[in-house]
């Protein structure tokens, strides 16, 4: 991931990170490693490189595992990285890692900015455990500055399951691509019975009602899932019901 000084400017440039190397200039690398780890090439060297990344993808559950293993329960909070500071929807997030926090649980997000760095901030200036679950992007900036417990990942796949195995609850506020990854990752493992329970909470009714119907409808009617249980999954305008729902499963 890119690390940007606090004025942007670095004699050598941006700084990226991958893992524990720290590369400046020309050394920045084009691809990602999930990029490099999804290209087969025309060569066949993938079939001395591919068992390395295996160690790498194991370290990356072992130390993911060993840092998050004590901390509590806590709710995964995901939406935009693109909200402005001074948006309705960055204040409600950060109102949601305030309650979370003052109810004694974590406040799991991606790191970043926006929505992201709105609920660690909320968490952190509430005094609680605020975590930041970065990803290695050739043009993303490093974790968000409310961040007080921070790992990086190279891979998709390791920092999602960090989301969901150490999360009691979501709240889905709005968002993009990685928003509806991460939502139709936890309604999936929901559906099919990956997960006991996972009470999912959907942040902004005009944001995802449009969503929802369709699924509800056309893909139901189509015979392609079984309804949504409306227990699990809540859509609200409501920042206190948002934070509830999510809450819920959690017994202290």
């Amino acid at each position: 991931m890119i690390i940007a000084d606090n004025d942007g400017k670095e004699p050598l440039g941006a700084t990226y990170q991958r893992g524990s190397a720290i590369m400046r200039g020309a050394m920045i690398p084009e691809d990602s490693s999930t990029a490099a780890l999804l290209n087969n090439g025309d060569s066949s060297d993938w079939r001395d490189m591919d068992p390395w990344r295996v160690l790498r993808i194991q370290s990356e559950f072992v130390e993911g595992f060993d840092e998050l293993a004590n901390i509590g329960p806590a709710v995964s909070v995901f939406g935009s990285a693109r909200v402005k500071p001074d948006s309705d929807d960055y204040r409600a997030a950060e109102r949601m890692g305030r309650m979370i926090a003052q109810r004694g649980m974590a406040v799991i997000t991606g790191g970043g900015p926006g929505i992201m760095e709105a609920a660690n901030k909320g968490a952190a200036l509430a005094g609680g455990t605020s975590i930041g679950l970065g990803i290695e992007l050739p043009h993303e900036q490093g974790l968000n500055e409310y961040v007080n417990l921070g790992l990086s990942f190279r891979y998709f796949f390791v920092r999602k399951t960090m989301f969901t195995k150490y999360a009691s609850g979501v709240i889905i506020c709005p968002g993009g691509f990685g928003t509806f990854d991460e939502m139709f990752e936890v309604l999936t493992l929901v559906q099919t019975h990956k997960m006991t329970s996972m009470p999912v909470a959907l942040y902004g009714t005009d944001y995802w009602q449009g969503l929802f119907d369709w699924l509800n409808g056309t893909v139901k009617d189509s015979g392609m899932i079984s309804g949504l249980d409306p227990k699990l999954v809540v859509l609200t305008d409501d920042v206190e019901e948002a934070v509830g729902v999510a809450t819920g499963n959690i017994r202290g």
